[in-house]
């Protein structure tokens, strides 16, 4: 099993949703965040005063999945979720060494 960990731009959330449904990704979990990354945040004006945006909004995307499927759900993001400007996002792929369905008690790959 392994944990993807997307972090994308805000709007591309619904197109990125239903790409890793076409996959066959079953659960996710979404959360707003804010950072930056090599854009360093941006300049803002309001009211005349200028001021510094230091952390972006971003959306991060959570999922665990069998390990055959990561390669095609990694794919479908990063295919997704490009824009082609900075700030597109990064992906992460990092190992589950277990995982539990509290309701149920089924392990591993059946908690999925």
């Amino acid at each position: 099993m392994k944990k993807i960990e997307a972090i994308i731009k805000p709007f591309k959330l619904d197109d990125v949703v239903d790409a890793l449904s076409e996959v066959g990704v079953e659960g996710i979990t979404v959360s707003e965040v804010r950072g930056f990354g090599r854009q360093k945040g941006r300049t803002e004006v309001y009211k005349g005063a200028e001021y510094v945006v230091d952390f972006l909004p971003k959306i991060k995307i959570e999922v665990v999945l069998p390990t055959a499927l990561v390669d095609s759900a990694v794919e479908a993001i990063r295919k997704t979720a490009h824009t082609g400007k900075i700030g597109d996002g990064k992906i992460f792929v990092l190992p589950v060494d277990s995982a539990l369905r509290i309701r149920t008690g089924e392990k591993d790959e059946q908690a999925l």
